[in-house]
């Protein structure tokens, strides 16, 4: 005799109804905006640290040029770069279609190439996504104008206080700093200058790392400088593209003072 068992009846799949379902995309949403800002400030620190290497690099290859030569290596202005390409770093950069934006041979034929092992990455923070009509600049550190042969431009605009042109000279090599995180709307040659009596922002400091910039010191260290006074992406003076000649007052000058107070100090 065989016995036939009749199969329990087949249950419905469960579904989700619209209201879930919206319920569901509305949670992600809710995971993703709190996820995102995380690893926003993650990434932002990768580039940081990056950008301290980067300086680092640089900063020992400062040394080693000094080292050699006993006085620092030349840090002249945008004209005198241009005429003579016998600058730590040979190439003015603007928001055009200049060669000097994009070709490393400027970074890779200087004075200072011999002691980086002519690693053109090393001039540019990895946060730096600036572009001329010719593509991405390839450069976006600067060097202390109180630190260096300046040329014709040797107490031109800071003639109260101290040029340091060898290592003898340095008063404080912890609170020198010799490169700097330029800003791109400043940024052209790689000579670094503000008019210190005036307090007008002439060339400005990044601001990539969340409001933050990069420096590296005559002592061989680098630090991060948080900036007390910010504007738009955490810039210390309004967004002006190509702005540059100390047009805009440093008010307060927190920032400002801080900055000096690491460039040179008074003669005496």
């Amino acid at each position: 005799m065989v016995l036939f068992i009749k199969p329990a009846p087949r249950q419905p799949c469960a579904a989700f109804t619209l209201i879930e379902l919206l319920v569901v995309i509305a949670i992600i949403a809710i995971l993703a905006g709190m996820l995102l800002p995380a690893l926003s400030k993650s990434k932002s620190k990768a580039h940081g640290i990056l950008c301290m290497s980067n300086q680092k690099q640089l900063n020992t290859a400062w040394m080693m040029y000094a080292d050699d030569h006993e006085r620092f290596i030349n840090n002249h202005g945008r004209d005198e770069t241009r005429e003579t390409r016998q600058n730590w770093v040979n190439n003015v950069l603007d928001w055009n279609s200049s060669d000097d934006n994009t070709n490393t041979a400027y970074l890779t034929d200087n004075k200072i190439a011999p002691y980086t092992g002519r690693n053109v990455g090393i001039f540019k923070c990895p946060a730096d996504r600036s572009m001329a009509a010719n593509g991405a600049r390839n450069r976006s550190m600067a060097m202390n104008a109180m630190i260096g042969d300046t040329g014709v431009l040797t107490n031109r605009f800071n003639p109260e206080y101290k040029q340091y042109l060898k290592s003898s000279d340095l008063d404080s090599p912890t609170q020198r700093f010799v490169f700097i995180d330029e800003h791109p709307d400043t940024i052209n040659d790689g000579f670094f200058v503000n008019t210190i009596n005036s307090l007008t922002w002439g060339n400005v400091p990044a601001s990539y790392h969340m409001g933050a910039s990069s420096f590296s010191f005559a002592d061989g260290h680098v630090q991060v400088r948080k900036w007390v006074v910010t504007g738009e992406n955490g810039m210390v003076r309004p967004a002006i593209k190509g702005g540059v000649g100390g047009s805009i007052p440093a008010n307060p000058a927190t920032d400002f003072q801080w900055l000096t107070d690491h460039t040179s100090r008074k003669r005496t």
